[in-house]
């Protein structure tokens, strides 16, 4: 058992950073209620996310002018292709696990609300 956990405060929550490596990136997210992600796409990252606890609205589209809105629940899934836009919001407080390609740092902000773009 690795105790090597990396954990990266966010304004929204946190991100405890489970394994990185060559292959793949896997990721344990907690979002606060009311919160959300920044309105983002990846270049190459691939993303899946799986509810553990909470409700979490996904906006995703292939424009920001046509999002649609899906509410995932515990033991449902979403996948993120690169190049899709999207954004997490809790609708309660929600933990939910990420699967993805290794590239990190590969986001494109295109609205935040904690001023980050």
């Amino acid at each position: 058992m690795k105790d090597n956990l990396i954990v990266i405060e966010k304004p929204w929550g946190k991100e405890e950073l489970i394994e990185k490596n060559e292959r793949y990136m896997f990721k344990r997210l907690t979002m606060y209620k009311g919160h959300a992600c920044s309105l983002q796409y990846h270049e190459y990252k691939r993303e899946t996310v799986y509810v553990l606890s909470g409700e979490l609205k996904v906006y995703h589209g292939e424009s920001k002018e046509k999002l649609i809105e899906t509410v995932l629940f515990p033991g449902e899934t979403m996948t993120l292709p690169t190049n899709y836009i999207h954004r997490m919001e809790a609708l309660t407080e929600s933990v939910y696990l990420e699967a993805s390609t290794p590239e990190i740092d590969d986001v494109v902000r295109l609205e935040d609300r904690y001023k980050r773009v």
